[in-house]
């Protein structure tokens, strides 16, 4: 088995996995699920790589998957201009583990096993 396909089809998989990749671009630190942790792992790691990579194709494959949304209001930089302004050069380097999944335990709900996923 390749990955985890979290009771979705592909297109809910992929728009999942945009909105958790910019929403931890853009926070630097989001909360959800353990396996949804794990497999955006992979996906936030591959943009930060295209981050290093720095050139316009790599900004356009970037944005590509990225959602448009602005990151911090007071300089109105967005997702994309951040992941490439202020996170790539950060791990300039760093081969690869750009991320943290830090287990928290069960959600009150349901019981689901939570984690916090964060870059390193």
């Amino acid at each position: 088995m390749g990955y985890r396909k979290l009771g979705r089809d592909s297109s809910a998989r992929k728009a999942l996995f945009r909105d958790l990749a910019t929403d931890l671009i853009i926070n630097e630190r989001i909360e959800t699920t353990v396996p949804k942790a794990k497999e955006l792992r992979s996906v936030v790691e591959q943009m930060i790589t295209l981050g290093k990579r720095g050139d316009l194709h790599a900004r356009r494959q970037a944005a590509a998957f990225i959602r448009n949304e602005v990151a911090d209001e007071e300089t109105g930089q967005n997702a994309i201009q951040k992941l490439f302004d202020d996170i790539a050069p950060r791990y300039e380097d760093r081969q690869g583990g750009y991320t943290r999944v830090l287990k928290l335990g069960p959600r009150r709900g349901d019981g689901a096993e939570m984690a916090i996923i964060e870059l390193v």
